[in-house]
């Protein structure tokens, strides 16, 4: 084995439930096996990595790395940065003009004498880290480059599951218990429970699944008014299943006049391409970000569909509640936990064998967790619809099955 003599972390892209255990368990792992072995931190991901700003991992903070496993968010900060994005990154003043980020980032990486890189982060961060990784091969700079696969959307092509998505559901299905009870405080009540996930629906359908699993364990008094109906899940949207608006309003108007309320799950992603069309058919910009992604804040599915359901049936009051922030920003739960320590674990041991990749569950090679090679992963990984739990909600809920829905990414 390749003893790494200085090891990098840096995180980044949106929050979720595993970043910082991630680190904690990176820094936990080299320091049983090698406490010698230099550790920096670099702050605020790839930006902090083009401007070298970064923080050293002394024998205090390894002391106390466990402590990053009671907190959500990253300690180290994250950015939205990517590297082939030459005129951004020009922009916010990472590189000059005329520089290649790539390079500045490489660069920067044997200035600070840094053998491994570890990258958490979901796909554009590790797509980040392939072009990066490809960069380094190419040019023979000897650097190796390990991610781990962070996203709440569970959407990473080919690992079977992200790290930080289970959290995530669980966190969201907290949120929606407290949300809930907001349709005791008006007649005809519609509660839109938005949900992250902007080409997936995993999410948003295993933050309903968690959500029932709460109700299962409810005892009820209908007596008083205090039914299940009433916390029920009445309609799951993703971005992956056609919606029958019409006929799904004519079912959902029966449930508000039986029950008072509707509470309904959607994807932030549901329905995006329709309510684009919309803005752009009024002369409306649709804002994107560095990645090219549509800024889904300013186009608000989650009102989108609270609007369209509203007066087909017949609500007196809608409220919107997005349970993102709240969720993403979670500590990781005993299952991640655990998931993040095997992927901590396996990245410690590659970098010693300088095996480059990302860790996790192989699906197209038995569900072995192993690095999986860079150029096979990529996002937009969709939600199966045919899953048997979600089949087994949406039967139980009394929704019909939509039909598939290619979605891009």
């Amino acid at each position: 084995m390749n003893k790494p003599k200085k090891v990098a972390i840096l995180t980044a892209g949106g929050l979720a439930p595993c970043l910082n255990s991630a680190i904690g368990s990176l820094i936990e792992r080299y320091t049983e096996i090698d406490p010698s072995i230099e550790i920096i931190c670099y702050r605020g991901g790839y930006k902090g990595l083009l401007l070298g700003d970064s923080y050293p991992v002394t024998a205090e903070v390894r002391a106390k790395a466990g402590l990053l496993q009671r907190f959500g968010g990253s300690v180290i900060g994250n950015s939205r940065v990517k590297l082939t994005n030459i005129k951004d990154c020009v922009k916010r003043g990472l590189v000059k003009e005329g520089e290649d980020p790539q390079k500045v980032a490489a660069d920067q990486l044997i200035k600070d004498g840094v053998d491994i890189l570890h990258t958490i982060g979901g796909d554009d961060t590790n797509t980040a880290a392939a072009d990066l990784a490809a960069f380094l091969a190419k040019n023979n700079y000897g650097l190796t480059v390990i991610g781990l696969p962070k996203t709440v959307d569970n959407d990473v092509f080919p690992i079977k599951q992200s790290l930080g998505a289970w959290t995530a559901a669980e966190q969201g299905a907290r949120y929606f218990m407290n949300v809930v009870a907001e349709n005791n405080s008006n007649p005809r009540m519609l509660i839109v429970h938005e949900v992250m996930g902007r080409n997936c629906g995993w999410l948003t359908a295993a933050t309903a699944q968690e959500y029932r699993k709460l109700l299962d364990r409810a005892e009820w008094l209908p007596e008083l008014g205090l039914s299940r109906e009433s916390y029920e899940v009445h309609a799951v949207f993703v971005p992956e299943m056609a919606i029958d608006l019409e006929a799904e309003a004519a079912r959902l108007r029966a449930v508000m006049d039986k029950v008072d309320c509707v509470n309904i799950f959607v994807s932030e992603g549901a329905g995006v391409e329709a309510i684009v069309a919309e803005l752009q058919a009024k002369g409306q910009e649709v804002p994107r970000d560095a990645f090219g992604h549509i800024k889904l804040d300013a186009v608000n599915p989650g009102k989108w569909f609270g609007e369209q359901f509203a007066q087909m049936i017949g609500a007196e009051k809608t409220l919107v509640q997005k349970s993102g922030y709240f969720a993403r920003a979670a500590a990781a739960n005993v299952d991640d936990m655990r998931l993040i320590k095997s992927c901590a674990d396996l990245a410690v041991e590659c970098a010693f064998r300088r095996e480059s990749g990302v860790m996790g569950h192989d699906e197209d090679n038995g569900n072995v967790l192993r690095a999986i090679e860079f150029p096979r992963i990529k996002g937009g990984k969709p939600f199966n619809i045919d899953t048997d739990w979600f089949t087994q909600t949406l039967a139980e809920i009394g929704q019909k099955k939509g039909g598939k829905v290619e979605v891009s990414h």
